[in-house]
């Protein structure tokens, strides 16, 4: 199956990058005339094709000095014409001796052909005959190429071949391939290297590999044809169904044949460079059970895309191929197109049918039109804003992780591995475009530009798609590429709104979140030396990239789009209490450790015009070494107020990770009966790990030992701080980087943990990776948190959008995608929860007035005083005796909880009643303290 960039100019296949490493000092990437350094000398792009000598491909590179050269480490590495990402990368090995050859074998085009000499190196590589770039390095690992000429001193760049239309080349590229029937091959002219491949080389009909030994191989019969465009044998005549054949390849691949169809879809721009023909009269509802072979194909040539017309009855003659999975025509000239009237042909239909679950059922239908039946669902946009495509789960549900919902390793984990294969579609946009490439970058994206693609949406087909194979993945292609400038009432798919402006009703009289804000950092990388970028179209940089310890924003402009989106959502939440993940730890900063979560909190305030939010001091006691992320706690002033200090677990299980940090917290108008704890987490990541935490390739990823010794060494700091704050009502929230059913997760499960996304919202998911949704986000409650939960809803405002939204994708593509909303403020999604306190313990804050304005600080504490604000009637946590508190518990001067009981009954006043009423409420107040001392 072709990659997306398969062939994006001319016949742009994935081309071998060519790398190789010296005993000897070697120039990089400059003019060589004197012959002081390895060159390639001979690049063979055609093996296996009809009439070519060679079954595979290669290249040889030549050494024109005195001494050998070891290539140990080195690579040969091919990217595509258009593309601009990294190369394929074929390792070398051994040397090339001095004065003599190494030969590199890369792939085939099919089974003509004889051996190559025996080879110095086998690779993976299978260039285009036509157009690419293939590199000879000194580095094993891929390289960063430049788009156009590459200049000296280009890292890790020996020798460079640009050649057809390829993008990258040395001065000007090479020349253009030919017709992959025509043998020859691209030569250097000797050894010389003037850094220029249009000079240095040509093409030549003799082919001529070389191996280190000297071993060469002549060509007993080359089989080269008088007329290069004339066939030594007649081409066979064969219906489209028998190209085919019923398996997954084609029983004619590498012969010339001659067939009718009619064409169905054209892809004459794009980088598809091709069509499909179908069989006429074929299609419509088709019996899977009897039908073995397909009826359409897919003509590869740029040379006669332009040239037809979908509705066009036509007689190809080609060479059959198999491009990695894919079965294709291949048609070399418009000399090989005969249009046949359009009188008396049956136009195919498109086949009606749900999605078959097997490759072998797909196979049948390789490059037919199918008009889709059944339920689709939006199950990954991750690639979307780059190359169009969007992952399609047929039927109404997601694809999920399999530990989301099964055991690793287990037989259950390995059906929903297989139903996920079985219900996978991508639908592309006709096209091998990178949009986020220089080339494409003026080019709006596909399907985003028309509107959001949310993951879980509903995918409903108006226009017939045709099923095909490339990337290793069955898609559904438009009959015409799209883009974003496509009218969208022209687009063959449409999708449902899913978004929701704010999460469900979770109930209950408190609510609780965990939030991760993606590395929100307000020490901006330009506030730093040595950090650098990921940069926009215009080349400004957008977010910090490496080189110094910021991760988030690059600017003030930056930073500000990024936090709108965070304010807005913490917001929306309505939660009294949010623990917040990856946010920056300003102490590395030389800074006050809070001053991140300060500024923050200031940004939530200055929303909300008031007060509202405040922070959780960071304790006196700190671990010794912290990541440059940490993890903070917010609460909303007039609803709770923490309870004493908070603690942060300094344990060795977390050296490699974020530490915990716990408070306990108490509603305003509460007691200590109502008290909570709230730990929050965020564990070591799934990316890296050796060792115990090499990823053991059962689907928990590495670091897996990690995160169970942290799990473990969480659940003893529970039972601690239980016992510190006196409540045995705790929530574990924050970003476990766990799914549900994994090791980590079992073990708080088996310490008496209820996981409450799954419990309570198990249809929805806070995270989508590689296509597949899951929780790396929750919230674990206690038996006795368990008994007053109400209500768990994940909201899926983040990791269901596309990545193209996020502040750092800003300006990457002619089509702007942010917007100052809530969406895709994060990677991860909030899990909100509802939960209710003692029987008649709602706090009501802001009744009668102004909450706890009740008189001279430091005097008699009047009903409505908020524990942990201080100039409310003197009160603070920890400090007994004012008005009937004791620490947390505000004194009632009415005896109703939660109501401000000011003396005179009105709002805002001082609240003295004259002094009978104030010795009362003293009084009062004692009474209230001393049962709060001693039951």
């Amino acid at each position: 199956m072709p990659n997306l960039l398969r062939r994006t100019v001319l016949c742009a296949t994935v081309a071998a990058t060519l790398v190789a490493a010296p005993l000897v000092p070697v120039s990089t990437a400059v003019a060589d005339p004197a012959g002081t350094g390895l060159v390639i000398a001979e690049a063979y792009l055609k093996g296996g094709s009809a009439n070519q000598p060679f079954t595979n491909k290669f290249v040889e590179i030549a050494n024109p000095t005195d001494t050998a050269v070891a290539v140990d480490g080195w690579s040969i590495q091919y990217r595509a014409a258009a593309n601009t990402g990294t190369p394929s990368v074929g390792k070398l090995a051994g040397t090339v001796p001095a004065h003599g050859s190494y030969l590199v074998q890369m792939g085939s085009n099919g089974t003509n052909g004889q051996a190559l000499p025996t080879p110095d190196a086998v690779t993976g590589l299978n260039p285009s005959g036509s157009t690419g770039t293939l590199v000879l390095s000194d580095q094993a690992t891929a390289l960063t190429l430049p788009v156009g000429s590459v200049t000296t001193g280009t890292p890790g760049v020996v020798d460079l071949l640009g050649y057809g239309t390829s993008n990258t080349f040395e001065t000007a590229v090479a020349p253009t391939g030919t017709a992959n029937s025509v043998p020859d091959a691209l030569h250097r002219d000797g050894t010389v290297d003037t850094d220029s491949n249009a000079a240095d080389f040509a093409l030549g009909s003799t082919v001529t590999p070389e191996n280190s030994g000297g071993a060469g191989t002549t060509p007993t019969d080359p089989g080269t044809p008088t007329d290069p465009g004339t066939p030594t044998t007649p081409a066979e005549a064969v219906t489209i169904a028998e190209l085919q054949g019923t398996g997954p390849a084609s029983p004619y691949v590498g012969k010339r044949v001659v067939t009718e169809g009619v064409v169905t879809a054209v892809y004459a721009t794009g980088g598809l460079n091709g069509y499909t023909i179908q069989t006429a009269g074929t299609g419509g509802a088709v019996d899977l059970a009897t039908h073995t072979a397909s009826d359409a194909v897919f003509v590869f040539s740029a040379a006669t895309a332009g040239s037809v017309a979908i509705g066009d009855a036509v007689r190809l003659t080609g060479t059959v191929a198999e491009y990695n999975g894919l079965t294709e025509l291949e048609v070399g000239s418009t000399a090989d197109v005969e249009e046949l009237p359009a009188a008396g042909v049956v136009q195919p239909v498109p086949a009606t049918l749900t999605l078959p679950r097997t490759d072998a059922q797909r196979e049948s239908l390789e490059s037919m039109l199918i008009a889709p039946q059944g339920d689709y669902t939006v199950a990954d946009n991750y690639t979307t804003n780059q190359y169009g495509e969007i992952a399609l789960a047929a039927g109404t549900k997601r694809l999920i992780q399999p530990t989301e919902v099964a055991r690793p390793g287990s037989a259950e984990a390995a059906e929903v591995a297989a139903d996920n294969a079985a219900r996978t579609v991508v639908l592309d946009d006709g096209a091998s475009t990178n949009f986020l490439s220089a080339a494409n970058q003026s080019v709006p994206v596909s399907w985003l530009t028309q509107g959001p693609v949310t993951v879980g949406a509903a995918a409903t087909f108006s226009e017939p798609v045709v099923l095909d194979y490339r990337n290793d993945t069955w898609k559904f292609q438009p009959t015409s590429p799209i883009t974003g400038a496509t009218p969208a009432a022209d687009l063959p798919a449409s999708f449902s709104q899913v978004r929701t402006a704010a999460p469900e009703n979770v109930g209950g009289d408190l609510k609780l979140a965990g939030f991760n804000v993606l590395n929100y950092f307000p020490t901006t990388g330009d506030q730093l030396t040595g950090c650098t970028y990921y940069t926009d179209r215009d080349g400004d940089p957008v977010t910090v990239r490496g080189g110094c310890d910021a991760r988030g924003a690059a600017n003030a402009d930056d930073l500000e789009r990024q936090q709108v989106k965070i304010v807005k959502a913490i917001n929306a939440l309505g939660a009294d209490v949010v623990s917040l993940e990856e946010i920056e730890n300003s102490a590395r900063f030389g800074k006050d450790r809070d001053a991140a979560v300060g500024t923050l909190v200031s940004a939530l305030n200055a929303a909300t015009g008031q007060d509202t939010w405040a922070y959780v001091p960071s304790p006196a006691v700190l671990p010794a070494s912290e990541d440059v992320i940490r993890l903070a706690l917010i609460y909303k002033q007039d609803r709770v107020a923490p309870v004493g200090e908070s603690t942060i677990l300094d344990d060795p299980a977390f050296a490699n990770a974020r530490q915990p940090v716990a408070d306990a917290f108490r509603p305003v108008g509460g007691d200590a009966d109502d008290d909570f704890l709230v730990i929050a987490n965020h564990f070591k990541s799934k990316g890296s790990g050796s060792g115990a935490d090499a990823d053991q390739g059962d689907g928990q990823g590495a670091s897996n030992a990690s995160r169970v010794a942290q799990a473990t060494a969480l659940a003893a700091f529970s039972t601690t701080e239980q016992e510190k704050y006196g409540t045995d009502r705790v929530f574990m929230l924050g970003d476990f980087n766990a799914y549900s059913e994994e090791d980590p997760m079992v073990v708080l499960r088996d310490a008496g943990y209820t996981d409450l996304g799954p419990a309570k919202d198990p249809t929805e998911y806070s995270y989508v990776f590689s296509g597949l949704s899951g929780s790396l986000d929750h919230v674990l409650a206690s038996p006795a948190a368990l008994e007053a939960v109400t209500g768990v809803d994940i909201w899926n405002i983040n990791s269901t959008e596309s990545v193209g939204l996020e502040y750092s994708r800003y300006d990457y593509n002619v089509t702007d995608l942010y917007r100052d909303d809530v969406y895709r403020a994060s990677d991860h999604d909030p899990i909100l929860v509802g939960f209710d306190l003692a029987e008649d313990e709602t706090p009501t804050p802001g009744d009668g007035g102004t909450p706890g304005n009740g008189g001279t600080p430091g005097g008699p504490g009047h009903g409505g005083d908020h524990p942990g604000k201080p100039g409310h009637g003197g009160d603070h946590p920890g400090k007994p005796g004012h008005g009937g508190d004791h620490p947390g518990k505000p004194g009632h001067g009415d005896g109703k909880p939660g109501k401000p009981g000011h003396g005179d009954g009105k709002p805002g006043g001082p609240g003295h009643g004259g002094f009978v009423a104030d010795v009362v409420r003293v009084v009062l107040g004692v009474f209230g303290w001393l049962r709060g001392l001693f039951g």
